[in-house]
């Protein structure tokens, strides 16, 4: 009898109707891990995501493979990373993060192609390149705490989180350095303001506003929750991960969510390359990506699969250009400029 590698399984399969029937997934991708991977014993995942011990349990339940995984902060992700491969010594078989890091890495020959089958189904623009998936949208708009605020007080667009009523009543990452609310700004201005000026007007409004700056996302919840401030620029993420605090989104006038596209990848030198294609298969399987979205709250690309944050399954997500680092240090001293930031 011939061999039927992964990819015909998977199309005789959707045929038949068979990746409906629960249960089904896992149970063909246990069956279909090489023994080879097996004996690999592990899969080193270095990531900058949070709050997915779950998936690497679910992982190891799956296959028989111990997840490992090692967070690393965005700002310490490239230089670790390429600290690690120049010396010879980078242990990670599987990398994840923001799809800007992931392309400066593959520049310099850290990634290896690899185009998962888990990933049909997926948007075209997120598996075109040869060796970088992309799995979701790390999705930002703005946070406010619904026990200061009813939803119809709360502001219904961008535009609005430029009226004065909010002033020193919004927390947000620094748009001075923060790389990701720096794309989203200059996202905003491409995406969804009709004009530059219309943008530049929003900017310098939500500026005299007189924000207060953390140095990221994850420090914008906080203030939010308290009371401290009504309305955090920051990502519905936290609806899930911070429940039950008093947290809603916004825009709900239709405008979309945007934000920068996250990735997954093989290391060009993985020291458990069969471990680590098998952990890729299952992180961008629907099982991996629901817990994602259920757990931890993210946006996924896996068709069918969202958050469960009230209304989130109706708004489009769209994920922002890729700035490169000269666009990310011009708009930065301008943003600068603009907030008067230090």
């Amino acid at each position: 009898m011939n061999k039927i590698d992964r990819r015909d399984f998977l199309k005789l399969a959707g045929a038949a109707g068979m990746v409906g029937v629960p249960g089904l997934g896992a149970l063909a991708h246990a069956s279909q891990v090489s023994a080879l991977a097996k004996s690999q014993g592990k899969a080193v995942f270095y990531a900058n995501i949070t709050a997915v011990e779950p998936i690497m349990a679910a992982f190891e339940k799956a296959t028989g493979i111990k997840g490992e995984y090692t967070r690393a902060s965005s700002s310490k992700f490239v230089p670790t990373i390429l600290t690690e491969f120049q010396a010879g010594k980078l242990q990670a078989d599987i990398l994840q993060s923001p799809q800007p890091m992931l392309d400066l890495l593959k520049q310099q020959g850290v990634l290896a192609p690899y185009a998962s089958p888990s990933a049909q189904g997926y948007p075209d623009w997120a598996t075109q390149d040869d060796s970088i998936t992309l799995f979701g949208i790390e999705y930002v708009s703005y946070l406010f705490n619904t026990d200061h605020l009813k939803p119809s007080e709360a502001p219904a667009r961008y535009e609005d989180l430029a009226d004065p009523k909010w002033k020193n009543q919004i927390v947000m990452a620094n748009p001075a350095n923060h790389a990701s609310t720096i794309a989203w700004l200059v996202g905003l201005k491409e995406l969804v303001f009709k004009s530059e000026d219309e943008w530049l007007a929003f900017v310098k409004g939500l500026a005299a506003n007189r924000p207060m700056f953390v140095a990221s996302f994850g420090p914008t919840p906080a203030p939010v929750e308290s009371g401290e401030k009504r309305i955090g620029i920051s990502m519905p993420k936290y609806i899930v991960t911070k429940k039950p605090a008093p947290l809603d989104w916004g825009p709900r006038s239709g405008q979309p969510l945007l934000g920068t596209s996250r990735a997954i990848a093989l290391t060009s030198k993985a020291p458990r390359p069969d471990a680590a294609r098998a952990f890729i298969d299952y992180w961008l399987g629907k099982e991996a990506m629901s817990l994602l979205a259920k757990d931890v709250g993210e946006y996924v690309l896996a068709p069918g699969v969202f958050p469960e944050i009230e209304g989130i399954d109706k708004v489009e997500v769209k994920p922002v250009r890729d700035l490169s680092d000269e666009e990310l240090q011009k708009w930065g001293r301008e943003f600068a400029g603009i907030f008067n930031t230090r």
